[in-house]
């Protein structure tokens, strides 16, 4: 059956984009199937998902992302490691050589909302190659169901994936074929060299991020929420492999979204349609939510290996990447919440993968050492999830639990965070899904089902009323009971065969603390830097790197 075609009032032309072959306007997902097979994009796998593979890059690329340095924007991107400038005379090259490269080509076009409260929505186009990719955006992003507003749709931003498309660095001015570049001037991304949807994603994350905070002050969040049926609002702060969306696809709680969320005035709202899954050797027993979606239609599967006879998934095949995939639409999840909202939340959960298991599993926060803990960010890159990284974790600092995707200096998020923490009495808490009993390689990974009851009796109050200790180096209050949890493993240097090799351990660690936290001394209240933790003569000791 051929598409229905739809008359557009922003056509392609307005991007710059002219002789293209066929362009593909907002595909059902049906659609998008019969055309990721018919280009051999990807492949039907048992029960219904497709399976595509990106290639080369099965994680995102840190080091090819730049924000184009233009008069609109420059003077407030925090500019550094993570924000590298791009000259505007080479994104106008670039995109020029981009431009060529697209006539005479098929394009796949996605016209989508970012953000589900009305108020803040961002109107968005996603421009692909791949079908799949379209169908990823699809899944991604909040779809326009009617006719009329889609005919009339106004990208405020857009997005143009070029995964065919290499960059030469010499001629273009990137580190290397790949390329993210930001124009906030000209509404614009630019994605090249790469086929990792996961860059699409982040893309429009990292513009609300730049966005909303300035325009409407909205604190715009790397963390997932849900909410409970007393109408209990609960976000969790983490980087990808944290446990994000493991945690909060509880049966017991509905599903407001997996890990980009706003909270606005009214509370807290998704910024997406749709999930985006870590789902290497993922369990039945331990995520029944997420493990259906990887067996449902119109689930996309990036890099998961399968039976080319069965068609059967093996996800506990690791043979491609530790970072396989699983993108699906929310309304995949049984248990989601329709409007993807909520109210302003009670608990907020920081999530931390501490791969030298010096912090506890729980532990609650007061309101100075959550900003403290939110501006640190302290956790480890989970194998897989950035390109280059190495299979074992490895400990970082990623401010605001999102480093890579804050535009803005992490004092104006921790300012709104703080603001709203005190005026809604919100309560704090840190939650280690890393190691026990050890650092990683002697240790063992915090059983997920102790950790799925600490976070129950943080959301049903059981750990309010708990008596707690102060931890003697980072002086987080560590319940001493939890229901379901066994006692000797809520302290953690109870864990560790040797006690001096947990304290020698949990001192380098609480070094690299106050060394990182050095960036923002000069940017928070004095309460929140005496949150960090306390090192007797910290200031004579060597930092030593842990191993």
């Amino acid at each position: 059956m051929p598409q229905q075609i739809l008359k557009h009032k922003v056509g392609l032309e307005a991007h710059g984009i002219k002789n293209i072959k066929e362009i593909f306007w907002n595909l059902t997902t049906p659609q998008l199937y019969e055309h990721i097979v018919r280009n051999k994009e990807g492949v039907v796998s048992h029960l219904g998902p497709i399976c595509v593979k990106t290639g080369e890059h099965t994680g995102r690329s840190p080091n090819d992302k730049f924000i184009v340095k233009e008069p609109s924007s420059q003077d407030n991107i925090w500019w550094g490691k993570i924000n590298k400038p791009f000259t505007v005379d080479k994104f106008e090259a670039l995109y020029t050589r981009v431009l060529a490269y697209l006539q005479g080509k098929n394009l796949y076009v996605q016209d989508c909302l970012a953000g589900a409260d009305p108020n803040y929505q961002l109107h968005i186009r996603v421009i692909t190659e791949y079908g799949w990719q379209s169908l990823f955006a699809r899944n991604m992003f909040i779809q326009i169901r009617e006719r009329e507003k889609l005919e009339n749709h106004m990208p405020a931003f857009t997005i143009i994936g070029v995964p065919g498309f290499n960059a030469v660095p010499e001629i273009d001015g990137t580190n290397s074929e790949t390329f993210i570049v930001v124009d906030f001037g000209k509404q614009l991304v630019l994605i090249g060299g790469t086929k990792y949807a996961g860059e699409i994603k982040k893309s429009v994350f990292s513009v609300l991020n730049y966005l909303l905070p300035q325009k409407h002050q909205v604190l715009s969040m790397h963390c997932s929420a849900n909410i409970g049926k007393k109408g209990d609002t609960a976000v969790f702060f983490g980087l990808s492999g944290t446990g994000k969306t493991t945690l909060s696809a509880d049966p017991n709680r509905k599903l407001i979204g997996d890990d980009e969320h706003g909270w606005s005035d009214s509370g807290v709202f998704n910024f997406e349609g749709g999930c985006y899954a870590k789902v290497i050797k993922l369990s039945q027993e331990a995520e029944p939510e997420i493990f259906a979606c990887t067996r449902r239609f119109g689930t996309l599967l990036e890099n998961v290996v399968i039976d080319p006879n069965t068609r059967r998934l093996d996800l506990d095949n690791s043979s491609l990447t530790e970072n396989t995939r699983a993108g699906y639409p929310l309304t995949h999840i049984q248990n989601a919440v329709p409007e993807k909202r909520g109210g302003h939340p009670k608990n907020v959960i920081m999530l931390t993968c501490d791969a030298y298991g010096i912090m506890p599993p729980v532990s609650k926060l007061t309101p100075e050492q959550a900003m403290y803990h939110f501006l640190s960010g302290y956790t480890a890159k989970v194998a897989g999830t950035e390109r280059g990284m190495s299979r074992e974790p490895t400990a970082i600092f990623s401010t605001c639990f999102g480093a890579p995707f804050m535009a803005l200096h992490p004092s104006v998020y921790a300012k709104l965070l703080g603001e709203k923490i005190a005026k809604h009495k919100v309560d704090c808490w840190l939650v280690n899904t890393g190691w026990t009993g050890g650092a990683y390689g002697i240790g063992t990974r915090m059983e997920i089902v102790y950790t799925r009851a600490m976070i129950s009796a943080i959301l049903n109050g059981d750990l309010n009323k708990a008596a707690t200790v102060p931890d003697p180096i980072f002086r987080v209050l560590v319940p001493q009971s939890c229901p379901n949890v066994p006692s000797e493993i809520l302290n953690p240097r109870n864990t560790w065969k040797n006690g001096q090799a947990y304290d020698e351990k949990a001192r380098e660690l609480a070094i690299q603390f106050v060394e990182n936290f050095k960036e923002y001394e000069s940017s928070v209240d004095a309460k929140i830097l005496a949150a960090g933790p306390r090192i007797p003569d910290h200031k004579k000791a060597t930092i030593k790197k842990i191993k």
